[in-house]
């Protein structure tokens, strides 16, 4: 299976509340190790050093300081273009996070603020 597939299949898996998900790049060839991390360095995947697998890959849902789903799925359809085939290990996931930007809501009307609450809702 692609990375890719592989990929959206995970999202797929995760409910709508999830924040954060991390997991590990491992690619089959390790001769093409630096041309795969070129590639992967649009969605800031971070090397293991002296480790079984060679990136962790950190994904936002939508907010956080992290890479975006639409980013790694770039990355990794940019990966399965380039013929470096690897696999994926889910390592965490969070969920129920909630966004705190009560400095954006300064000078808002309350409709604004309602409407916000309602869609960060839990």
């Amino acid at each position: 299976m692609a990375l890719v597939d592989t990929f959206e299949v995970i999202l797929d898996s995760l409910p709508d509340d999830w924040t954060d998900l991390e997991f590990d790049l491992r690619i089959a060839d390790e001769t093409r190790y630096v041309d795969a991390a070129v590639l992967l360095v649009t969605c800031n995947a971070q090397p293991y050093s002296k480790y079984d697998w060679h990136w962790r890959i950190i994904v936002a849902h939508r907010f956080g300081h992290a890479a975006s789903a639409p980013a790694v799925h770039a990355a990794l359809t940019l990966l399965d273009d380039a013929g470096i085939e690897g696999e994926l290990a889910v390592r965490e996931v969070r969920t129920g996070r909630v966004e705190i930007v009560s400095e954006l809501m300064w000078g808002r009307p309350e409709s604004v603020r309602q409407e916000f609450r309602r869609m960060r809702a839990q």
